[in-house]
C-alpha cells in the first residue's frame, strides 16, 4: 500500500471531520507511538509506548476489523439504537437511558482518575481518528465518539446485568408502545449462555507443565475480536475483546489468565414499594416515612420511516434503590387487606459503579500474580455477574465470586420482588472477599465452573452451601459441570492437548441420563402395541448409542429432536434457571411423553430430510456468509458440519443450533466463540480459535478462515512472543497508513 504524505494528511482530515488542528495533530503524533503488527490470521497485535498508546492502537484496529459492531454496542449501551432502527428500539433504550445519563457520565469522567482518564481520551481518539481516515465507513448513528461514553459499557459480557429489566413491564408503565411499534423482546431460547472456565495446578500436570488455564466463553458468535496489546509501561494482555471496549475480557499475560463464567448469585433485585400520588409528586413508603420520588426527563430520538427523527418523551422516576421499571401487586408490597387500594411500583437495584468497573476491568489485565489480581478485585469490587477462573506461573489456581455481592436479610426471597417498604429487605453494603465461597488452590489440583453452582467448583474441596445464603447461588448444578467433575475427579498427568481434548470431549451426560428412560419405556410397551414396530429401529440405534457426539453420529441427531420435543412436554415456570428447567425433563415427563416426543422427532426428521437415519453433521452446520449482525442463513449456500452439541445435555464444546427462517438444516449462531488453552510454564504457551474469522468483512481473507477448525476443534498456536509473531507476520504498520 503507498503511505500517503503526512503533510497531505491533515487537509484530508479536516475536510472528513468535525476536529479542530489541534485534534488532528494529536491523533497523529499518538498514531506515530503505535505499531500495529497483522499475523496471518489477520489478529492484531498492537504496541504502544504507553498504555494510552496501547488503547489507542487496539482500538483503531478493531474498528478496522468490524467497526459496526462496535457502534452496535455503544448504540445499545447509550440508549440511541431507536436512531439507526427507529420506534421499535425505543424501549431498549428507555431502559439504558434509566441509568446511563450522558450529563452523570460526564460528571463520572470529570472525577475519574488522570490515567484512567488519558485512556478513556486515547479510546475516543483511536475510534475518531479511524473515522477520519476511513471516510468510506458511514456510522448509522454515531460519527463522533467522547472519551465519557466508554463508561456505558464497563463489564464486557454478553447479556449485561441491565437486560434483566423486562421490556413488556417498562412499556406498559412508561405509556403504550406506538403503533407497528414491537418490542426487542428475543424469542425464548433455553440455550444456555455463559461459558465453561479450568484451572489446573501443577501438582496435577505432566513433568515440566506448569498451571493450565481453559479459556471457553460461549456468546453469540462474533462478540468478540481477538487481540494483544502491550505497552512499555508493563501492559502484554493477549485473548478476547468484546468489541468497542479497551481491554482484553478473557485471556493471559506472561504471568496469570483470567476466564469469567457467568454466575447464578443473585446480584439484581426488584424492590416493590407501596407509593403515594399527591399533586407535588410520588412519594414512597420506606418504613415510617414517605420518600420523595426524584424525577428526570428522558428523551429518545428515533428514526421514521421517511428517514427523519422524532422524539418521545418520558419522565424516570427513581427511588434510592434504583429507576422504576414496573408495576407489582400489592402483596408485593404489604399484606393485602380487603379491597386494597395500594399503589405499587417496583424499583431496579443493580451496580452502578461505571468508573470503578472500568479500572477493574483493565488493571487486572497486568495482575502478575493472584495477590495482585484480588487486590484490583478487593479495591474496586465492581465485578457483578462473573465468576473468574485463574491461573499463574507461579502455580496458583482459583475460582473467584462475583465480587459486587450485596449484603441481604436470608429470610427473604430476592428471586421475587420483595417489599422495599420494608426496611429489614434493603441492602447492607457489599460481602468482603472472605465471606464469598470461592476457592483458592485446593488440595485436588483443579478448579472449573460451567455456570453451574459454586459448590462443585473443586469437587469434594469446594465451599460448603450450608454456611452461604442462598442468595449466592439460583443456578444449582447442570449437565456440564456433572461432565467436567467426570474429566477432572482423580485426574493426572495434564497437558496443554490434554486440555484441548477435555474441552471438545463428547460425553453428553444429560443424555446418558435420559435416553436410558425413553428406551424403559419403549421395553414397557406391550408387544401388540403399534408403537413396537415403528420405534424398534430408532430404539435400537439409542440403545446402542455411547452418548457420545459425533458428524457421522445417526443417534446424535435422533437424540437432539428427541430432547427438543420433549422440552415442549414440561410446563414452562416463569423465572426458572435454565438449569433446574432441564432436570425436569426426567421426572417430570411421562413414559407415554417420552415415547410421543420421539414419535415427534421421528415425523420431523422424515419431514426435513426424508429419512430419520440422518448424520448429525448433514444437520448440524456452521455458516458465515454475511456481515450483518442478524446474521441470514441459506440450506443452498456453503457450510461446515459441526460435530459438537448444545450444552444443555452436557457438550463442554457448546454449539446451539436450529433451524432458521426458510432451513432445514440447523445452524449455529451461538455457543463455542472463542477456545483457548494456555500453559504458564517456564514460557506462555497457547492454543486458541475464534468462530468464523477476525474480520467483519466478507471480502477479507479473515472473514472465515477458521471456520474448518472451528468445527473440528483444531486450535491453532498463539504467537504470543515477538520471535513466535515475526515469521508468522503479514502486515506492519501505524494507524492511519
Amino acid at each position: 500500500m503507498r503511505k500517503r504524505p503526512a503533510a497531505a494528511l491533515v487537509p484530508l482530515l479536516f475536510l472528513l471531520t468535525a476536529a479542530s488542528p489541534a485534534e488532528l495533530a494529536r491523533w497523529r503524533a499518538q498514531a506515530q507511538q503505535v505499531t500495529i503488527t497483522r499475523d496471518d490470521w489477520g489478529i492484531a497485535h498492537v504496541q504502544g509506548k504507553s498504555d494510552a498508546d496501547a488503547v489507542f492502537g487496539m482500538i483503531y484496529a478493531q474498528a478496522e476489523d468490524d467497526f459496526p459492531r462496535i457502534e452496535a454496542n455503544y448504540l445499545t449501551a447509550l440508549g440511541r439504537t431507536a436512531e439507526a432502527e427507529g420506534e421499535k428500539a425505543i424501549w431498549q433504550d428507555l431502559r439504558a437511558r434509566l441509568y446511563y445519563i450522558e450529563a452523570d457520565l460526564r460528571a463520572h469522567h470529570a472525577k475519574s482518575p488522570p490515567a484512567m482518564r488519558k485512556l478513556m481520551q486515547a479510546w475516543a481518539d483511536g475510534l475518531n481518528y479511524y473515522l477520519a481516515t476511513h471516510p468510506e465507513v458511514k456510522p448509522r448513528a454515531i460519527t463522533r465518539f467522547e472519551p465519557w461514553m466508554v463508561m456505558s459499557f464497563t463489564e464486557g459480557s454478553i447479556g449485561g446485568d441491565i437486560e434483566r429489566i423486562d421490556l413488556d413491564k417498562l412499556a406498559a408503565f412508561y405509556g403504550s408502545q406506538p403503533k407497528h411499534a414491537h418490542l426487542r423482546v428475543a424469542p425464548l431460547d433455553a440455550e444456555p449462555r455463559g461459558s465453561n472456565g479450568i484451572a489446573i495446578a501443577p501438582k496435577i500436570t505432566a513433568p515440566g507443565a506448569g498451571a493450565l488455564l481453559l479459556i471457553n466463553p460461549h456468546t453469540s458468535f462474533y462478540f468478540r475480536s481477538e487481540l494483544q496489546m502491550t505497552s512499555q509501561e508493563g501492559l502484554n494482555a493477549y485473548g478476547a475483546a468484546t468489541w468497542g471496549q479497551f481491554f482484553i475480557y478473557q485471556g493471559f499475560n506472561q504471568n496469570a489468565g483470567w476466564m469469567h463464567t457467568s454466575s447464578g448469585n443473585d446480584n439484581v433485585d426488584e424492590f416493590a414499594y407501596e407509593v403515594r400520588l399527591p399533586e407535588l409528586g410520588p412519594r414512597y413508603r420506606y418504613g415510617n416515612e414517605w420518600r420523595v420520588m426524584n424525577q428526570r426527563p428522558v428523551t429518545i430520538r428515533y428514526k421514521k420511516a421517511d428517514g427523519s427523527f422524532g422524539e418521545r418523551r418520558f419522565t424516570a422516576y427513581y427511588t434510592h434503590r434504583g429507576p422504576i421499571v414496573g408495576k407489582a401487586l400489592t402483596s408485593s408490597c404489604a399484606p393485602p387487606p380487603q379491597k386494597d387500594q395500594r399503589i405499587c411500583w417496583v424499583a431496579f437495584a443493580m451496580m452502578d459503579k461505571p468508573v470503578e468497573a472500568l479500572q477493574q476491568s483493565f488493571l487486572r489485565t497486568k495482575a502478575t500474580d493472584l495477590q495482585s489480581f484480588l487486590a484490583v478485585a478487593d479495591r474496586f469490587k465492581a465485578n457483578s455477574s462473573n465468576n473468574t477462573l485463574f491461573a499463574s506461573s507461579k502455580g496458583e489456581i482459583a475460582f473467584l465470586m462475583p465480587q459486587f455481592m450485596p449484603r441481604r436479610d436470608n429470610r427473604f426471597d430476592y428471586t421475587k420482588p420483595v417489599n422495599g417498604s420494608d426496611p429489614g429487605t434493603d441492602w447492607r453494603g457489599l460481602h468482603a472477599l472472605s465471606e464469598l465461597p470461592s476457592v483458592v488452590n485446593p488440595p485436588n489440583g483443579w478448579l472449573m465452573n460451567t455456570n453451574n453452582w459454586p459448590y462443585s467448583a473443586a469437587g469434594s474441596n469446594s465451599a460448603d452451601p450450608r454456611r452461604f445464603p442462598r442468595y449466592m447461588d439460583e443456578f444449582g448444578e447442570n449437565y456440564r459441570g456433572i461432565h467436567a467433575l467426570q474429566l477432572l475427579t482423580g485426574s493426572g498427568g495434564w497437558t496443554l492437548e490434554k486440555l484441548q481434548g477435555a474441552a471438545y470431549d463428547p460425553h453428553q451426560p444429560g443424555f446418558a441420563e435420559l435416553v436410558p428412560l425413553l428406551v424403559r419405556a419403549f421395553d414397557a410397551l406391550p408387544s401388540r402395541d403399534p408403537r413396537k414396530a415403528r420405534l424398534a429401529a430408532p430404539i435400537a440405534t439409542l440403545r446402542s448409542w455411547d452418548y457420545r457426539w459425533s458428524a457421522d453420529s445417526v443417534a446424535q441427531s435422533l437424540a437432539m429432536h428427541w430432547g427438543e420435543a420433549l422440552h415442549k412436554k414440561v410446563p414452562k415456570i416463569e423465572g426458572e434457571a435454565r438449569n433446574k428447567m432441564i432436570a425436569r425433563l426426567a421426572a417430570g415427563t411421562s413414559g407415554p411423553q417420552k415415547l410421543d416426543a420421539l414419535s415427534e422427532a421421528l415425523d420431523r426428521l422424515t419431514q426435513d430430510f426424508g429419512r430419520w437415519q440422518v448424520p448429525w453433521g448433514e444437520i448440524n452446520r456452521f455458516q458465515r456468509i454475511s456481515p450483518a449482525i442478524d446474521h441470514p442463513f441459506s440450506d443452498a449456500q456453503p457450510s461446515v458440519a459441526v460435530p459438537f452439541a448444545s450444552g444443555l445435555w452436557g457438550s463442554l464444546a457448546s454449539f446451539g443450533s436450529s433451524q432458521k427462517p426458510g432451513t432445514k438444516r440447523w445452524y449455529g449462531a451461538s455457543g463455542n466463540s472463542f477456545v483457548a488453552v494456555v500453559e504458564f510454564g517456564d514460557k506462555v504457551r497457547a492454543r486458541a480459535v475464534s468462530a468464523g474469522g477476525e474480520s467483519g468483512d466478507p471480502k477479507s481473507r479473515h472473514f472465515n478462515d477458521q471456520a474448518q477448525r472451528y468445527a473440528s476443534g483444531d486450535l491453532r498456536e498463539v504467537y504470543f512472543y515477538p520471535e513466535q509473531l515475526k515469521p508468522r507476520t503479514t502486515r506492519v504498520y501505524r494507524p492511519g497508513e
